[in-house]
């Protein structure tokens, strides 16, 4: 396995569990790294996703929000609004991640993680934004 899709299941772990625990991204990767320091010194692009989604969630929440065809935020399970908070960023914020790569990443766990559903609504939801990217106001 590639070490930034090794990266990204380190930061949909984190992610998942800030969520869950209702904490910040931030302090769940530093109480991580104490006993863990060596595996996020290994993946840098999991810290980097996870301060990034931590850093631009509003906008990203309003743009999941907006674009989800029948979903609101709170409905979606939590690994998927995870997954598309992260595909999202990569996609909108992160240049040196070809988009295609970041939709593809982010419905490879959707496939793995989540719902039979779930990577198709990911792919679209995804797919959307990518398209709508040069009109986006970031």
């Amino acid at each position: 396995m590639a070490a930034r899709t090794k990266a990204r299941k380190l930061a949909l772990d984190i992610l998942f569990a800030a969520e869950l625990r209702e904490e910040e991204p931030s302090a769940v990767l530093a109480a991580r790294g104490r006993p863990n320091q060596d595996e996020l010194a290994e993946y840098p692009h999991a810290v980097r996703l996870i301060e990034g989604v931590q850093e631009h969630r509003d906008r990203i929440d309003e743009l999941i929000a907006e674009y989800a065809t029948g979903w609101t935020l709170e409905r979606m399970p939590t690994v998927d609004r995870n997954v598309l908070r992260m595909g999202a960023y990569e996609l909108l914020w992160v240049d040196d991640v070809p988009d295609a790569v970041a939709i593809s990443e982010a419905v490879g766990l959707a496939t793995e993680l989540s719902t039979d559903e779930s990577p198709r609504f990911v792919n679209g939801l995804l797919s959307r934004l990518q398209r709508l990217k040069p009109s986006l106001t970031l």
